[in-house]
């Protein structure tokens, strides 16, 4: 018997789950360790696995056998990070309840999930037809952006905030993976 092939959005939840699963695991391990972080060392770390992600996509030897896939699903979790620490910014602590933090993760995710239906809807579903070193070089180019928004202190004169940048990363992460048949 042949298994029914997943939707999109079936295969974008499937990924959120996937990224969910890993991060609690990682909260498990080291706790909530990463509010020590502040955005711009959250910014870099992301910019790191984009950067790792055009040079594997560039070379043919890879010396670390790390799959691409996991550094989409840690630059979607960094991403998720960057928001929690926005939303809670307030907040001095740094051991906080998984439960909470996870609440957070979960709003964070359907709020991303709804931009990209949105936008999905007004583009007509465009990243379909878009190559996945496209979604390498767009998130190179967002966390550009938001590393000169985060330089002039959060002021933007025309452009969009940090917030909205991050959960552009973390939808073409998304579809980088549908692409790359993730699941």
């Amino acid at each position: 018997m042949k298994t029914q092939e997943l939707s999109n959005i079936e295969k974008y939840d499937k990924i959120i789950s996937l990224c969910k699963d890993v991060f609690k695991k990682k909260m498990m391990d080291y706790g909530t360790s990463w509010r020590h972080l502040r955005p711009e060392s959250i910014t870099d770390q992301i910019f790191i696995k984009a950067k790792r992600l055009k040079t594997l996509n560039n070379v043919r030897e890879q010396k670390i056998k790390d799959k691409p896939e996991d550094e989409w699903m840690g630059i979607i979790n960094y991403c998720i990070i960057a928001l929690i620490q926005l939303d809670i910014s307030h907040d001095e602590r740094i051991d906080i309840l998984p439960e909470e933090i996870l609440t957070h993760y979960d709003q964070i995710a359907q709020a991303v999930k709804n931009l990209m239906l949105k936008k999905n809807h007004d583009y007509g579903d465009a990243w379909k037809d878009m190559r996945v070193s496209s979604f390498i070089d767009l998130v190179l180019v967002k966390l550009h952006r938001i590393k000169q928004i985060e330089n002039n202190k959060g002021r933007t004169i025309a452009s969009e905030g940090v917030e909205a940048n991050y959960m552009d990363i973390i939808n073409y992460a998304v579809f980088a993976l549908i692409k790359l048949n993730f699941v």
